[in-house]
């Protein structure tokens, strides 16, 4: 039985409040961004395309700062109910990198292969050759926001951990009245500038989660973090060149046809990360060790 008496349930429905509305903030943009593009630039194609886009942004966002997020939540919990706050930011600041290392590539790859990418999955049946470009420009653009998507989660964990649940509320409202001011701005430069408006939101609300959490804990290894990242970055640009002409060389070699744009998709997306792994070696990237240390225990399990 669930008793409202007890201090500890109503402490659980009383956090879960801000939580909710927060969830429901998210949802509210992506209305506001239908909005925008169907009332001012194209009732049928603007929405479809942006949604279209934003399926494959999901992807990797799903795949890799969800579950950093959704596996150390749990961590940032415990070391708060110890008190142990040194710990606390040691760990922000570690899923912070994690989702760097896993997501500043992916935004890179997603970016540069944008079209093929989306002409290999959508490209059929009803959905034409001259709906591809406009999705392909859709997802760059949200590609520029999604490490910075990843981060919020990563905070957003951080502030519930320590039972300041209405400050993500308040900076995802915040975000909410940016993010119409943008499209009202954007919507001009084409479809893809509501995505654009999206991302510029998602750096936004970062920097705004950054200083707010930096208020209540002080330093949070920012130094060693922005190392990380520009090492990350670096490596990151190199393996956008790579895959761009490795796809680019095999597409005007094998042509379109399905089996080609297989061929020439996966031989880059397979040298971006070949490249993007020894780059990280040779820059000593150490979430790279993260990352061979969990292979060599699925190994031995």
């Amino acid at each position: 039985m669930i008793d409202v008496r007890d201090p500890a349930v109503r402490r659980t429905l009383v956090l879960m409040v801000p939580i909710t509305i927060g969830l429901g903030l998210i949802n509210l943009n992506a209305v506001v961004d239908t909005f925008f593009a169907a009332r001012l630039i194209d009732r049928f194609q603007a929405p479809s395309s942006i949604n279209a886009a934003f399926r494959l942004y999901m992807l990797p966002q799903g795949m890799f700062s969800v579950a950093v997020a959704t596996v150390l939540f749990p961590s940032l919990a415990r070391l708060i109910s110890r008190n142990d706050l040194d710990g606390f930011r040691a760990t922000v600041a570690s899923g912070i990198r994690q989702i760097a290392f896993l997501l500043v590539p992916a935004s890179v790859v997603s970016a540069v292969l944008a079209e093929p990418i989306v002409r290999i999955v959508y490209q059929r049946g009803d959905f034409t050759p001259r709906q591809t470009p406009v999705v392909a420009a859709c997802l760059a653009a949200f590609s520029l926001g999604l490490v910075f998507n990843g981060f919020m989660l990563m905070l957003n964990r951080a502030f519930f951990s320590l039972q300041h649940a209405w400050m993500p509320t308040w900076v995802a409202l915040a975000n909410l009245g940016l993010n119409a001011a943008l499209d009202a701005a954007f919507y001009k430069l084409g479809i893809w500038g509501i995505p654009l408006s999206t991302s510029l939101v998602n750096i936004a609300g970062t920097a705004a989660l950054l200083v707010l959490l930096r208020r209540r804990l002080g330093l949070i290894d920012l130094t060693r973090t922005l190392n990380t990242v520009a090492r990350i970055v670096a490596v990151s640009a190199v393996v956008a060149g790579v895959s761009y002409g490795c796809w680019r060389g095999l597409d005007e070699a094998v042509g379109r046809a399905f089996w080609a744009q297989v061929v020439s998709l996966g031989t880059a997306l397979v040298a971006a990360t070949v490249v993007y792994l020894a780059g990280c070696r040779a820059l000593r990237v150490r979430e790279l060790d993260t990352l061979l240390a969990l292979r060599s225990r699925f190994r031995r399990a």
